[in-house]
This record gives structure tokens, C-alpha cells and sequence, in this order.
């Protein structure tokens, strides 16, 4: 058994403990007893059915970030034609919507939890392919760059006449 560790080292198992606070991991790390986006969620006694439903309750928010992408997107390219103050306000809400799903996404996935982490990679993968399908009824998907065989062409430009 070696000397007690000083105060001021930090512990050896990849985590930082502060008192009054949790533990915070500065690795990823595997487990259902995690702390994610608020104290006691999913909580340590509720067992690995709240854990699930976390992961799930993330994969949605990171799916609805690409789709709100994807659908401001859209907006944007329709709006650009006819600008009025209720299509440039539709556009702020959807915006600040999706900056503020961003965030809790990021703040999710900075709990160092694997299981968190695959959760906001297949939910932005999963929002991204139901956006460029157009499977939720958008157009907001397709490119306006026309392809053909996979080779890019600009857009024809047609001549005015004066």
C-alpha cells in the first residue's frame, strides 16, 4: 500500500471528483449510472430501463436537429424569392430551436458516456436520412445543383434579353 495521494493530485481512474458534485469523466466510459443533461437523470437507482430511455430521449434530439436543419434549409431557398417579416420570423424560431437542440446535444455527448456518444451519431444519421429522403413530406432535401451519373453541373444560365 503506498502514501495517501495529496490533495491536489488528481485521481487515477479517469475521473475528477470535486466535493458536493458528482464525478465527471475526462474519458469515454461504458456504464448505465451516468449523469446526463440533469442531476439524477437517468438516475442510479432507476437501473438500466431509465438508461435506455435516455439513450433514446438523445437519439431523438439529434434526429430533430438535422431534420430542422434540413427543413430551415428549405425555407431559406423559398423565402429568398418572396421575403416577407412572417417568413424571416418563422425562420428565426426554427433557428434559435435548433441552436438550442444543438446545445443539449453537446452537453449530452460531454458526459463521456459510450452509449451517449453512439446515441447523437446514429440519431444525426438517422435525422439526416429521413431529411434528404423526404420521407416527413420536404422538399427541403434536394440539391439544387442538378447531377447526372454522379458528375456535377452548374445550373443553365439563360440569357437576358434587354
Amino acid at each position: 500500500m503506498g502514501p495517501p495521494a495529496s490533495p491536489g493530485t488528481p485521481p487515477t481512474d479517469g475521473s475528477m471528483d470535486m466535493p458536493g458534485m458528482p464525478a465527471m469523466h475526462m474519458a469515454f466510459f461504458w456504464g448505465h449510472r451516468v449523469q446526463v443533461l440533469f442531476s439524477n437523470w437517468p438516475g442510479d437507482r432507476d437501473g438500466v430501463g431509465m438508461y435506455v430511455l435516455c439513450l433514446l430521449v438523445v437519439f431523438a434530439l439529434a434526429a430533430l436537429v438535422e431534420v430542422l436543419s434540413a427543413w430551415s434549409r428549405g425555407l431559406a431557398r423559398r423565402r429568398s424569392r418572396d421575403s416577407n417579416a412572417l417568413g424571416t420570423l418563422l425562420m428565426t424560431g426554427i433557428h434559435a430551436v435548433k441552436v438550442g437542440l444543438s446545445y443539449l446535444v453537446m452537453l449530452a455527448t460531454m458526459s463521456f458516456n459510450g452509449g451517449v456518444f453512439i446515441a447523437v451519431l446514429a440519431g444525426h444519421a438517422a435525422g439526416f436520412f429521413l431529411a434528404r429522403r423526404g420521407i416527413l413530406g420536404g422538399h427541403a432535401a434536394h440539391d439544387e445543383v442538378p447531377t447526372t451519373n454522379g458528375a456535377l453541373h452548374p445550373p443553365e444560365l439563360k440569357p437576358e434579353i434587354f
